[in-house]
């Protein structure tokens, strides 16, 4: 229930995220175009893309809360990383294009109406900011919301940099400003785009997820009671915060209510110090291990249910022969 909430609660932030960088794309376009400022236009060009992602991330919000399905058994889950590798590339094809346009206007130059380019640029920076906390706290442990989160802290950025720029163009008259602010904003939204698009691929090819230390896991596992050995050991994530394992565990035990104990050990350790919930775990028995124990514990219960069953009857034959007699 408290999950589901998380999510609706999430899906409102989203919707007024949405609408608040829209009204930035409209008033940034146009501020762009009438002041001649190609750092206002790379702005509102991160802009664009802000709206993209955010509705994209959005989308895959709402498609993680449906159900998993016996074609899709772990549901829409992957949905939220494949909305943040998107994101990534999406930022990366940005950056290169306000590379390509501030080469062009360093070889040419044009003036700018810095005054009016700086009254957009802070309507703008005071709406980034705020659609960024907004999403501050779930950064933390949520790909999807954080690529969603770089984008606009991106473009708060740029922002600054647009007025920082307007500022000096104003005071100086020296509009090579515009491009040089320009690039700097493409570097910044460059760095943000390869973290994203690196975390996200790194998750859809299965890696081990980044907070989690993979021979640490295993070593954890081999300290437990009655464990020999561990191997074919997988850990990967299903999004980015939800991480899977699978293993083969060696095990040397009496009889099978230790097996199911031992089991149960390494669930709880996994839980506890890694934050792994869903594992598939085989245990398996070496040579000489417990496999002579196990079929002894069997036998003991056929004997018993044997000897339960002879029991029985021999009530059942002096019942007749008291009757008979």
């Amino acid at each position: 229930m408290g999950h589901g909430h998380s999510h609706s609660h999430l899906q409102g932030k989203f919707r007024i995220a949405v609408i608040l960088t829209f009204a930035t794309l409209v008033a940034e376009i146009i501020g762009g175009v009438l002041t001649n400022s190609l750092a206002l236009l790379s702005d509102a060009a991160h802009v664009f893309a802000d709206v993209f992602a955010l509705v994209l991330s959005w989308v895959a919000v709402y498609l993680s809360t449906l159900p998993a399905s016996s074609k899709r058994t772990y549901g829409f889950h992957r949905a939220e990383v494949f909305a943040a590798f998107i994101n990534g590339v999406s930022l990366l094809a940005i950056a290169g294009w306000i590379f390509y346009e501030s080469i062009n206007r360093i070889m040419n130059p044009e003036p700018v109406k810095s005054l009016t380019m700086l009254i957009v640029a802070v309507i703008g920076l005071l709406i980034n900011l705020g659609v960024a906390l907004l999403f501050l706290r779930e950064s933390h442990d949520n790909l999807n919301v954080k690529s969603a989160f770089l984008h606009v802290l991106g473009d708060a950025m740029s922002s600054a940099g647009v007025i920082i720029g307007g500022i000096i163009m104003a005071i100086t008259g020296w509009y090579l400003a515009d491009p040089i602010l320009s690039f700097i904003i493409g570097f910044i939204i460059l760095f943000g785009a390869l973290r994203v698009t690196r975390e996200s691929l790194h998750i859809l090819l299965e890696g081990t997820p980044k907070n989690i230390d993979f021979n640490k896991v295993s070593e954890e596992i081999k300290k437990l009671d009655f464990v020999k050995e561990v191997h074919d050991l997988h850990i990967w994530s299903i999004r980015s915060d939800y991480s899977a394992l699978s293993a083969h565990v060696l095990v040397n035990v009496q009889n099978l209510r230790f097996m199911q104990d031992t089991l149960s050990s390494i669930n709880e350790m996994l839980k506890q110090k890694f934050g792994i919930y869903h594992t598939t775990i085989q245990l398996e028995c070496g040579e000489n291990g417990c496999m002579g124990s196990l079929l002894c514990d069997f036998r003991h219960a056929k004997e018993d249910d044997h000897n339960t069953h002879k029991h029985d009857h021999d009530d059942e034959e002096l019942h007749d022969h008291v009757i008979k007699s």
